[in-house]
């Protein structure tokens, strides 16, 4: 059986999320199903994930290009004022718990979930 990651970032520490996008992309590398959900401060990072002059600008394209994001924390990219930003750049808008991203779906499917 293979194993699934469900990767909630939840800091807003670009050195923290760097490592969320190495392990990720590492992982389905190696043959895992990982997603990537921006949970709490880390949605304060979309507009730094896509500009071209950030560090994590590269390594997130990656992630995307491998369909490794699976979305952002709709009440929590609101408070930070990152929502209409994420929708614009097609990032899914996740809100199953009470607007935002449950862990409860991830772990019914079978993914094991990592925090960061």
């Amino acid at each position: 059986m293979e194993r699934k990651f469900a990767l909630f970032a939840f800091r807003g520490d670009p050195m923290c999320f760097i490592h969320v996008l190495l392990n990720a992309i590492d992982m389905a590398n190696k043959g895992f199903e990982v997603k990537i959900i921006l949970e709490g401060e880390a949605v304060k990072l979309v507009p730094e994930l896509y500009d071209e002059g950030s560090a994590l600008h590269n390594l997130y394209q990656r992630a995307l290009e491998k369909g490794l994001v699976e979305g952002i924390c709709k009440a929590c990219s609101q408070k930070f004022g990152t929502y209409e930003l994420a929708m614009q750049k097609g990032l899914k808008s996740l809100e199953d718990m009470a607007n935002h991203a449950g862990m409860a779906r991830f772990l019914k499917e079978g993914y094991e979930i990592i925090t960061f």
